[in-house]
């Protein structure tokens, strides 16, 4: 019996993968990769296929999740396997459920962590990661869910930051803008009325983390929501109470206005 790596690909193209990760992919026997799960604007399965001298294999939500990845144990039964996955395989992703079946099976598994959006976005932002609370996911108008505001209530509550993952379709080519996100937390607030996201909350806007240009933005959402980001993907992060230094991050490396000091607590 063989066994099946999980190996990170990280943020932006084939340059985020650890060497780790790529002396793995060397060693299989087969490789598979999904892009799914999280939009890498950068990568080329060409220019990685001439890097890591190996050919891969695009599997698809449907082989994953409805096929319950079977087209991936069937080769782990026969030898080496490396699946490949944006950002860290295990940190926004469903792939759990195949690593339980590939164990279930007697299939020997591993994991190659790489750069997640929950750190990156973090990081460029000067915030304290210590200071963030639950994260949550927006999803698209048509599948709407008042849970996202409920989360950054319960979490403005306690006094901490929220990360918003904004929803993506990368198979449709369709991704969530922060615009869309805040307008939507912004319907749900006319609703609600519990004073969690109005035109003078201070949010920051993240665009394509892991890239060479990130794009950083900290603003009230009457700014935000006119605000150009460039392409995805995107995250949101509302704030809870500020530390001094996480103030003054803000508005040395976001653009945040003065007023963000009357956050720091």
């Amino acid at each position: 019996m063989g066994e099946v790596v999980f190996v990170g690909v990280g943020l932006h193209d084939e340059g985020g993968i650890s060497l780790k990760g790529l002396e793995e992919v060397k060693s299989a026997d087969s490789v598979f990769i999904e892009l799914y799960t999280s939009l890498l604007p950068g990568f080329s399965v060409k220019r990685f296929e001439s890097v890591a001298g190996k050919d891969l294999r695009v599997v698809s939500r449907k082989e994953l999740e409805e096929g319950n990845g079977e087209v991936v144990l069937r080769a782990a039964e026969k030898g080496k396997v490396v699946l490949l996955v944006p950002g860290d395989p295990f940190i926004a992703t469903t792939h759990i459920a195949l690593r339980i079946a590939a164990e279930k099976r007697g299939i020997k598994t591993r994991v190659v962590h790489g750069a997640s959006i929950i750190s990156a976005a973090v990081g460029l932002s000067g915030l304290h990661n210590y200071k963030f609370g639950k994260s949550v996911t927006i999803p698209f108008p048509e599948n709407f869910s008042e849970t996202p505001y409920m989360v950054v209530a319960q979490n403005k509550g306690l006094g901490l930051h929220t990360l918003c993952l904004l929803d993506i379709n990368v198979e449709e080519g369709r991704y969530l803008s922060i615009k869309e996100a805040l307008e939507i937390l912004l319907k749900i607030e006319v609703q609600r009325k519990m004073g969690v996201v109005n035109f003078g909350t201070l949010a920051v806007g993240v665009a394509r983390a892991g890239s060479p240009n990130p794009t950083v933005k900290a603003g009230f959402v009457e700014e935000l929501l006119n605000y150009d980001f460039g392409g995805p993907p995107y995250s949101l992060i509302f704030l809870g109470k500020l530390h001094f230094m996480e103030a003054e991050a803000l508005m040395v490396l976001a653009g945040a206005p003065s007023s963000v000091v009357e956050l720091v607590e």
